[in-house]
Parts: structure tokens; C-alpha cells; sequence
């Protein structure tokens, strides 16, 4: 194993529930083995460059209701493809590169979890973005 790669591995926290089971699809398997764990390490990331959307958007976001949030994250992952393009970077950048040859196999349902698993987590940490506004 190249030093990258157990570099990658060594760094990614480990999620207990998130079992592995022999009939899973390849896709289930590769959200539970490699998603789940890089987006739950790149958490904060993810929050701060949502964070830092938001506020470039004319800070309309934190003057919204809760499920008037959880709507414009949806719709700021699903309609904005550069912002999309950026979180799926943050993610894809701490691929093995045999994950990636794993990845580029079926890239287009992998994207559809990758993102549904990050809007979950930006929903499930929106009251951390309450009331901070930065200029």
C-alpha cells in the first residue's frame, strides 16, 4: 500500500453502524465503506463551504424557516452545479485511487448518495448555521 493511500485510510473515522453485508450492491457497499466515512471526516468543510455559500447568496438563507432551509440546501446541492461540482470535489479528492477506479465505474448513481449523504448532514447540522452571518 502506497504511503497516500494508508494515509487516506488511517485518517478516516470509523462508523460502527455502517455494516457491510455479502449480497449489498457494489454502490451500497462503496457508500457504506468509503462515502459515509470521508464526508463524516470532511463535516466541518462541508458546513463552512455551505456556510460560505449562503453568504455570497445575500445571506437569505438564515432569515428562513427550518424547513424553508432544509429546502434551499436541496436546492442549492441539486441546482447549483458549480457549488455541487465543488462539494463532490471535497469528497473525491480523498479517494484511493482504487476507489476512484471504483468510483468512475458507476460515477452517476455514486453521485446521487454522495450528495443525498451530504445534504443529511448539512440538514442534521443546520441549527450550527443558525445565527452565524460572516461578511
Amino acid at each position: 500500500m502506497d504511503t497516500r493511500t494508508a494515509d487516506l485510510l488511517s485518517v478516516r473515522p470509523e462508523i460502527p453502524s455502517e455494516t457491510v453485508y455479502e449480497n449489498m450492491s457494489k454502490d451500497e457497499r462503496f457508500q457504506n465503506v468509503t462515502l459515509r466515512p470521508i464526508i463524516k471526516l470532511q463535516k466541518d468543510l462541508l458546513l463552512e463551504a455551505f456556510r460560505n455559500y449562503a453568504n455570497k447568496h445575500k445571506g437569505v438563507f438564515f432569515e428562513l424557516e427550518l424547513e424553508k432551509k432544509f429546502q434551499y440546501i436541496e436546492n442549492a446541492i441539486q441546482k447549483d452545479i458549480k457549488f455541487r461540482n465543488s462539494l463532490k470535489g471535497m469528497v473525491i479528492g480523498q479517494f484511493t485511487v482504487d476507489e476512484y477506479l471504483t468510483y468512475i465505474e458507476n460515477s452517476s448513481a455514486l453521485n446521487k448518495r454522495m450528495m443525498s449523504i451530504v445534504i443529511e448532514k448539512l440538514k442534521d447540522r443546520v441549527q450550527l448555521l443558525e445565527s452565524e452571518i460572516f461578511a
